[in-house]
């Protein structure tokens, strides 16, 4: 039937119908209603309200991954943090105590260098302000945006202690990231060295592989000699030890020997993409693995600079590659050359002379880095700038003591990108200049080897290079002093006890979704070098260290340590640049003068990387947390940065984890899934979505989405959703209006049921295993597609469209329609909780619609407990039947429905056959003409005519359509013989009539 009244030609029972009524609005109205929910929350402090609920609960602490306080939320951080609100809010409703805590990463480059832009555009110089003064434009600057970012996450709906959040900038904060700093020093772990790390000479600072992406660059690319200058008989027998493995007799040496001095004269050739690592070149590498060739040029151009006569040690497989580069047209093979051979030689640097210098000698190395997929075979080693190159030069320390060469590594580029004193002749020339554009250096370079004979060829390469995230500029392998965490070091002597060890048990212990996460980490930090934790920067916390100026040693003085953390709990880390604060924290048993106090600060992914320690174990300020955290959830890219830096403090600091899970997340992409790029125009901002549809909306996107990948988002995908929505919310609309006429009295105990009915509340019981069973395992997506599916196809598609007669026309005594109230009374209860973690803003509309008061909110419940005796698998597998039937019965009523032969499903009275036994079991006592929504139904035991129709699906059912007979009830429009038969109510049928006696008594 349908909710409206009869025609008019008949009498108007309209009034007399139990039709639904309610003020929930079919337009939702999100951008303009949502802020009064929020507004009601804070009102009645529902976060405080939570808490106190939920303080026997078990503890389920997600510890909040800072987001930087520099600019306006975008898309990703919604993503974030609408994934953390429903975490926690599912968790808090599954019967936990959930707190949320936000938090803020306030130190570092991202806001030193928005600083740095005001000061450029004002022409101010930074160097001239006093660093406290610097600090402090920092910290207000990170404040204000502290606040707007708040108000940007709140409006989201997430949920969480607002007014008391954490950030890494606040005193105590400071305080403890310092003491993390100096109990990694106390215990031995910390020291100063020199290694390359990536350095950016725009922004003047030492970067971090998180703050490192990849993007397309062009290099230069140059084939260059190096003379072979002498054979080294103090390595030789060393060398043909290795080699051999076994004591080698005097003639093999010298016929070593003799074979090794064959090649002085010729030349060992290298490729490389970064010229400008010549000057800081002290050796090469080669691999034993390879076969190598001594080659003589025997045809080239006259002006070529790869010139008939030269010999050239190359690859065997590569030697035609690097002839084709060099434009050599003749060339043959004169020997094969060994790796002894190779490891006995010692070569010329090819600028040797240059201004008087580069006069070392340069050996030649086996390094399992070597590869012949391209380039020479060989590889030019600088140690100063890279961290292969670095490697084998210092496992290779005796072997060049042995030889007289001086292991030292040379600071040949300065922090501006400069050549220094130890690029004589080229001293002066730039790598990058302060824009992040090429210098001169290269070129200096190429002319400078043309000039002395030692290039063959050169070119260009367009490949992935390391840019700055924040000045999207390239960024250079250096060598420079910084402070570093052993990764390999036995911790206060506990062998085998090393930082490295700590972490990979660590993530075996950790629980990973999706489970690739795991792995993913942990060749990270199976990998990764030493970490590096200084940062030659003014805004941060400082690197808390007292080193002895004449022995290099760190101070380690308890005291000393207590004095530092108290000062910057008091005053914050600004104290360290303080006038005499060198000698107040050294105290009377040191003097000032004795030590260098450092003024580098710790990276800021050590920053974060604590905030377990003044968090989640800060009982004092946050007593609903716990350590280790239940979880901690970010991007993707965090398994190189985050959940990278917490898991090394943390194994640091406490030998383990400070999660017990991590949960990952992809990135966001246009529609298309292209990378969201302001250049490109394809960027969405949240800030658009909830303007335009709401919150929600943007909620439920996120959680009908698969956020293990990189997730996609447009105008198109937006429409689905708000599509997806409104469909949901008009399901909830009926029921919040039907449920107008419930009352407490009208419960039906389901043993009383009719089995339609039942057949619900075993869809419910099911429902609620799989809902609970999705939260726990945060599969958002699972609980989007089983109520979607459950409220559009099984509610309002079945259940809903069968019992709108008996809610809407039914006598007031009906216990089919009690029945159903009942039913819908309890998937109101359930689906407004299951719904309420995503659709934060609407559910609470819809509770408070049936639910209004002050203190009432679908925020303050846990999800219902939903008896298992409702499974009744039987009953289901019976109405899978009874449901086949039906199908087969309105896909015969579409037909006639289209082909204009009746109007309504009711006007018809169909005939049946069946001549499957397991249909006619089931249809056994049932009301088929109710269930398929006709007036009347003959069901026949049979196969049927042929030109009845059928669905293949549904073998042994055929239907036939006919007309019902009958009048036409003017209360419930149903076709019946009967109509009529009520002399009281001539033109209504008499289940009709008695619902309107009982309506008269009633007074209704």
């Amino acid at each position: 039937m349908n909710d409206t009244a009869p025609g008019a030609t008949e009498k108007d029972y309209s009034a007399t119908l139990f039709l639904p009524e309610t003020e929930f609005p079919m337009r939702a109205g999100l951008p303009a209603r949502e802020p009064i929910w929020l507004q009601r929350w804070e009102d009645m402090d529902i976060y405080e309200r939570q808490r106190e609920q939920a303080k026997d609960r078990p503890l389920f602490t997600l510890h909040d991954g800072p987001p930087y306080a520099n600019g306006n939320i975008h898309i990703g951080h919604a993503l974030n943090k609408t994934l953390k609100d429903m975490v926690s809010r599912s968790m808090q409703m599954l019967g936990h105590n959930a707190a949320y805590i936000p938090g803020w990463d306030c130190h570092g480059l991202p806001i030193e260098w928005k600083i740095e832009e005001q000061y450029r555009a004002k022409g101010k110089d930074k160097n001239e302000v006093p660093v406290v003064e610097f600090r402090q434009e920092c910290r207000t600057f990170a404040e204000q945006w502290v606040d707007i970012q708040r108000e940007e996450f709140k409006r989201l709906g997430v949920l969480g202690e607002w007014d008391n959040p954490y950030l890494t900038m606040s005193f105590d904060a400071e305080a403890q990231i310092a003491r993390e700093l100096m109990k990694v020093s106390m215990s031995g772990q910390l020291y100063r060295g020199s290694k390359p790390v990536m350095w950016s000479v725009v922004e003047r600072t030492a970067l971090a592989e998180a703050e490192i992406e990849y993007a397309d660059y062009e290099s230069d690319t140059i084939w260059v000699k190096f003379p072979v200058s002498k054979v080294d008989m103090t390595a030789v027998v060393r060398l043909t030890d290795h080699y051999r493995r076994e004591s080698t007799a005097a003639t093999e040496i010298a016929d070593l020997q003799a074979r090794a001095s064959r090649l002085i004269g010729a030349s060992v050739v290298i490729w490389t993409t970064t010229p400008w690592t010549i000057p800081a070149n002290r050796a090469i590498s080669f691999s034993s693995r390879i076969a190598y060739g001594l080659y003589e040029v025997t045809d080239a151009p006259a002006e070529n600079w790869a010139k008939i006569g030269d010999k050239l040690i190359i690859a065997d497989k590569l030697v035609g590659e690097v002839f084709a580069k060099a434009k050599v047209t003749g060339f043959e093979k004169r020997a094969t050359v060994s790796a002894e051979e190779l490891s006995a030689i010692t070569a010329a640097h090819p600028l040797r002379g240059l201004a008087g210098g580069y006069t070392f000698d340069v050996p030649l190395l086996d390094g399992e880095h070597v590869t012949d997929d391209a380039g020479t075979g060989f590889v030019h080693t600088a140690p100063g700038h890279g961290l292969d190159d670095f490697g084998i030069w210092m496992d290779s320390t005796r072997l060049l003591q042995d030889r007289g060469i001086d292991p030292a590594i040379p600071y040949v580029v300065g922090d501006d990108g400069f050549y220094t004193k130890d690029a004589p002749g080229l001293e002066g020339a730039r790598v990058i200049d302060d824009n992040g554009k090429k210098g001169d250096a290269n070129q200096r370079v190429i002319t400078a080897l043309a000039e002395h004979g030692n290039i063959i060829a050169r070119g260009r390469v367009k490949h992935q290079y390391p840019h700055s995230w924040r000045s999207k500029k390239p960024v250079i392998f250096r060598n420079t002093p910084q402070w570093f965490v052993y990764m390999d070091k036995d911790i206060d002597g506990a062998a085998g006890d090393t930082l490295r060890h700590r972490a990979l048990k660590a993530i075996d212990a950790t629980k990973f979704y999706p489970a690739t996460g795991q792995n993913r980490l942990r060749a990270m930090i199976a990998d990764r070098p030493d970490w590096v934790l200084s940062r030659q920067r003014a805004w941060g916390v400082p690197i808390t260290v007292f080193v002895h100026k004449q022995t290099g040693e760190i101070l380690r003085d308890e005291a000393v340590n207590h004095r530092i953390a108290q000062s910057f709990e008091e005053e914050g880390a600004d104290a360290w640049y303080k006038d005499g604060a060198a000698q107040r924290y050294l105290g009377s048993d040191y003097k000032a003068d004795d030590y260098e106090m450092i003024r580098d600060v710790l990276d800021v992914w050590f920053d974060s990387g604590s905030t377990h320690s003044f968090v989640l174990r800060n009982k004092q300020k946050w007593p609903h947390l716990k350590f280790p955290a239940s979880m901690y959830l970010e991007g993707s890219d965090q398994h190189r940065g985050w959940f990278h830096s917490s898991l090394l403090e943390s194994c640091a600091t406490n030998g383990h984890a400070p999660y017990d899970s991590v949960l990952t997340h992809g990135f966001t992409m246009d529609g298309e899934g292209k990378k969201m790029s302001k250049s490109l125009g394809n960027t969405v901002a949240p800030q658009d979505i909830i303007k335009q549809f709401g919150a929600d909306i943007l909620r439920l996107w996120v959680a009908s989405s698969d956020y293990s990948e990189d997730l996609r988002l447009g105008k198109e995908i937006i429409q689905t959703t708000v599509d997806s929505y409104r469909k949901l919310r008009n399901t909830l609309r009926w029921l919040l209006g039907n449920l107008a006429h419930f009352k407490a009295e009208d419960v039906v105990d389901p043993s009383d049921m009719p089995e339609l009915e039942r057949l619900m509340l075993h869809r419910l019981a099911q429902l609620d295993q799989g809902v609970r069973a999705a939260y726990k395992e945060y599969d958002y997506r699972k609980v989007v597609t089983l109520l979607s599916n459950f409220m559009n196809i099984e509610l309002s598609a079945f259940y809903f469209d069968i019992r709108k007669d008996t809610l809407y026309c039914d006598p007031i005594s009906s216990i089919k329609r009690r029945s159903a109230l009942t039913v819908l009374d309890h998937l109101f209860n359930a689906i407004t909780a299951w719904l309420a973690p995503i659709l934060v803003f609407t559910m609470e509309e819809c509770w408070l619609e049936r639910h209004p008061g002050d203190e009432e909110s679908v925020h303050l419940r846990l999800f219902p407990e939903i008896p298992a005796d409702w499974i009744d698998t039987d009953l289901a597998s019976k109405w899978q039947l009874i449901r086949a039937v039906r199908r087969v019965v309105t896909g015969a009523l579409e037909i006639e429905r289209r082909e204009k032969r009746i109007g309504s499903s009711l006007e018809a009275a169909p005939k049946v056959f069946v001549a499957d036994p397991r249909y006619i079991v089931a249809l056994e006592g049932q009301d088929l003409a109710e269930i398929a929504i006709t007036s009347a139904v003959e069901l026949h035991q049979n196969e049927g005519p042929s030109e009845g129709f059928r669905l293949e699906d549904v073998p042994g059912v055929s239907v036939v359509p006919a007309l019902a007979q009958g009048q036409r009830c003017a209360r419930s429009w149903r076709v019946l013989p009967e109509v009529g038969s009520d002399p009281e109510y001539p033109d209504v049928s008499p289940r009709d009539a008695q619902a309107l006696r009982e309506r008269a008594a009633a007074g209704l």
